[in-house]
């Protein structure tokens, strides 16, 4: 059929044979829905020249897709077939879950050695729970705004472009979230489950993949399976910590003047740089809050439990790591805890024995599964949203039919994980991101600014509180991490730009290749 029969009836002459053949002509079709459907059509002519009229479905069908693609905004959900089961206490658990992990057991002694103060000590982590605060404030605006599967990687494409999304995607699938994945199951299976189990070396990296593994099964099974798991793993955790403060304070024959003793002096790098490590310490043992904006697609009523479960979960998470400090420093001087390699160990073996210390090692596992847990509930939404643009391998944006989880999203991130606990090397790769990291932690705080001035008329149930006094704050914190970073750090965090660079040609590949796909389509 050539391109002139495409015309209504009325503008070309009545074929009896054809409309026999096909008693609903096109122009039926196209009346039925709206008229820039119908200037669509004029308009792709070409590319349905080969189309004909017992294809009218089909050709609707086509007219649909590149009207929705021409008119439908960025600002509605791509994420209509993921169920929004995840309630404020699953947010909670999202939050608290994955902020706490080995770090409040381990990462106090590395800041006592720092600063040798008790009170800079608990200074730098009420600074680094008040700025991270600060940084969620600024997610939940964006999460309230932009309720849909992704995340950071929805908050980045609205405000930068889809560059810049894909570059944070890319980098979160290659090291940040397999890297974080990788380095807690290997610290369950290295450090912790040796004090209960002895295993050689190759047992030790088959219980790291095993434990992804079987995480990977369960989030694989539904996003209700994974919220209990998360769930009861972070009461657990709660309760681990509660009962380290409550024991310690309650059994331990320590002291309140070691709350004040020494006094705050010169340190030997000089006060404002051993501050700044120890900070950026803190920072990373608070970091986890952002993670649970990438689940927004599945969660119920998001603008107001996304911002409820963010902000709970942060004040719970500050208020024990206060307290856990609080309860090292009450058992030991400053300089005993500077030196303790397992400072939540020592504590309660001091408080109450041996069976303290056992108690711990167990609550570290339990936090490590939980936090690992938390990764696999909700990183491969971002991934899930990046090929449902049309940027990633296609599979990856492909529900499973009977338990609606991104199966393929979640097997993509568990089998790469896995991989690298086999690597020798992956927590150096690891620590190359740090950089890059920070830097798109910053450009999504930064995206509340670009997003009030670009869409000034976008629906906000939510307006950060302090603004813009709050978010430039994490944004003053933001660039002090990556000027620290860059300074003690400088090789580490060139590689690290090294691995979201090469994110670019990879993007251009996609994009190409969705380019293609449309065309043939």
């Amino acid at each position: 059929m050539s391109t002139n029969d495409l015309r209504p009836k009325s503008a070309r002459p009545i074929r009896t044979a054809e409309r026999k053949k096909n008693p609903n002509p096109l122009w039926t079709a196209a009346v039925s829905i709206q008229k820039s459907y119908v200037a669509q059509a004029w308009s792709l002519q070409g590319e349905f020249r080969a189309c004909r009229f017992d294809n009218v479905f089909l050709l609707c069908y086509k007219l649909g897709t590149h009207a929705q693609e021409a008119n439908v905004s960025p600002d509605q959900p791509s994420d209509q077939n993921l169920p929004r089961v995840l309630g404020l206490i699953s947010v909670v658990g999202i939050v608290v879950g994955t902020m706490i992990g080995s770090g409040i057991f381990i990462v106090p002694a590395s800041i006592a050695a720092d600063l040798k103060s008790p009170l800079l000590m608990l200074m730098v982590w009420v600074v680094g729970g008040v700025l991270s605060f600060f940084g969620a404030l600024s997610l939940s605006e964006l999460g309230a705004a932009y309720p849909h599967a992704g995340g950071m990687y929805v908050y980045l494409r609205e405000a930068y472009g889809p560059l810049a999304a894909f570059l944070f995607g890319w980098t979160m699938f290659l090291i940040i979230d397999s890297g974080s994945m990788a380095t807690l199951a290997v610290a369950f299976s290295s450090k912790y489950l040796p004090q209960f189990v002895d295993l050689s070396v190759v047992q030790t990296k088959l219980v790291a993949v095993l434990l992804i593994f079987v995480l990977a099964v369960v989030n694989f099974l539904g996003v209700k399976w994974g919220a209990f798991v998360q769930n009861l793993f972070t009461v657990v955790k709660l309760a681990a910590l509660a009962m380290i403060i409550g024991v310690v304070f309650i059994f331990a024959k320590g002291s309140v003047s070691h709350f004040f003793t020494p006094a705050p002096g010169p340190a030997p790098t000089g006060m404002a740089g051993a501050f700044g490590v120890a900070l950026v310490a803190a920072l990373w043992a608070c970091k986890g809050w952002e993670v649970s904006t990438f689940s927004a697609g599945e969660t119920k009523n998001p603008e107001k439990n996304l911002l409820l479960g963010i902000f709970i979960g942060m004040l719970l998470v500050i208020f024990l790591y206060l307290g856990a400090n609080m309860a090292y420093l009450y058992a030991f001087p400053v300089e005993v805890v500077a030196k303790s390699s397992r400072i939540a160990s020592d504590a309660m073996d001091f408080a109450i024995g041996p069976l303290g210390a056992t108690f711990i090692a167990i609550a570290i596992l339990f936090s490590i599964t939980g936090a690992c847990n938390g990764h696999l509930l909700t990183g491969p939404r971002v991934y899930f949203a990046m090929a449902r643009d049309g940027v990633f391998f296609r599979k990856v944006a492909q529900l499973h039919p009977r338990f609606l989880t991104p199966h393929f999203s979640i097997l993509a991130i568990s089998l790469w994980s896995a991989l690298l606990c086999f690597m020798g090397k992956f927590e150096q790769l690891f620590t190359f991101v740090v950089f890059g990291l920070w830097i798109f932690f910053g450009l999504t705080v930064g995206a509340v600014f670009i997003l009030r001035r670009k869409k000034p008329g976008l629906r906000r149930p939510y307006r950060t509180w302090g603004y813009p006094v709050t978010p430039l704050l994490f944004l003053a914190a933001a660039l002090f991490v990556l000027v620290n970073t860059l300074i003690n750090k400088f090789w580490n965090s060139f590689a690290g730009l090294a691995i979201i660079m090469l994110g670019i040609p990879a993007y251009l590949y996609w994009r190409r290749r969705s380019r293609l796909k449309i065309g043939q389509a």
